[in-house]
């Protein structure tokens, strides 16, 4: 493909972009007294598809011009999705490894097929070993040079696109004193710790079990000035309580944000839940940065006949 395609594709769409991306006060008696003033970054609105840090982890991975783009995830993947949402914009093949065996029904990759994702099922020991496993190496080979991107899309080039978050921040709200969100594998978090302003705080709230993942962020920035909370994975990774159901659902009816039960719901569930406890200093900024991940509303929803608010 020649350059002026790329140009092309990425003018078109760069016009329906919406960079930097918003910050939204929201406000409640919870954090009146406290004089705490709350800020949410809606990354969420981006794109209406490709937006979130799927957007910023794919952004400089499509630079690359690849002739397609290989890629893992489970059944309900947010990064599937919106691999599947780039590759239609940009008239990329993509090709997803899904683990587990094929539900007709799935939402989430229903969708990507209907962007034009090709889908191939692997079990789960096979999953593990990612590319290296043989059933990986063969899909892989039916396929000529393409960009093997890692569950979730962490690799460098995605912590350079989630670094702009950092840059955005400092731009729009000076004088931030917390930033804080909710991470899976740590690659967004790790593009923020690598820019953030150096007296800002960063609160990273693990949505999985254990405090592993501060090894993994810093093993990818080797900076160790942030706070990682592990209290609120509501069970562990994918896992939710009523408890979190009524507070995501209770936030869209005060503030109009969709919140996903996997990260963002689990993440600032536990932010609010410090701010209750006094836990900041009074008068202090915060900003969450919302992560996107909104479908996997509808996939929860697909999983537990409803109940969860979707957008």
């Amino acid at each position: 493909m020649d350059s002026t395609y790329w140009i092309e594709r990425s003018k078109s769409l760069a016009q329906i972009m919406t960079l930097p991306s918003p910050i939204q006060k929201v406000y409640s008696p919870i954090w009146d007294d406290q004089n705490i003033e709350l800020y949410i970054k809606r990354e969420d609105l981006i794109h209406p598809l490709v937006n979130g840090n799927k957007y910023r982890k794919l952004k400089y991975n499509l630079d690359l011009k690849p002739n397609c783009i290989i890629t893992f995830g489970g059944a309900f993947s947010n990064h599937i999705h919106a691999t599947a949402s780039a590759g239609k914009l940009y008239k990329i093949p993509t090709i997803g490894i899904i683990r587990g065996e094929e539900d007709v029904h799935n939402p989430t990759l229903q969708y990507a097929k209907s962007c034009g994702m090709k889908l191939y099922f692997v079990d789960r020991a096979s999953y593990k070993l990612k590319e290296h496993s043989e059933s990986a190496k063969l899909i892989i080979s039916q396929y000529l040079n393409p960009l093997i991107l890692p569950e979730g899309g962490n690799n460098a080039l995605a912590r350079k696109g989630t670094a702009e978050v950092a840059k955005e921040i400092k731009d729009q709200l000076p004088n931030i004193d917390i930033i804080a969100l909710s991470a899976g594998t740590g690659g967004t978090a790790s593009g923020i710790l690598s820019k953030k302003e150096k007296e800002q705080r960063l609160i990273v709230f693990s949505a999985l079990k254990g405090n592993f993942l501060k090894d993994e962020i810093v093993s990818m920035t080797d900076i160790t000035d942030f706070e990682l909370q592990t209290d609120y994975h509501f069970g562990g990774y994918a896992r939710t309580q009523p408890e979190l159901i009524s507070f995501i659902n209770t936030f869209y009816t005060n503030h109009k944000i969709v919140l996903d039960p996997i990260y963002n719901g689990k993440g600032l569930f536990g932010l609010i839940d410090l701010i209750k406890k006094n836990y900041f200093a009074k008068g202090s900024k915060i900003v969450w940065v919302l992560t996107g991940g909104q479908q996997g509303n509808i996939a929860w929803n697909y999983m537990n006949g409803g109940g969860l608010v979707e957008e």
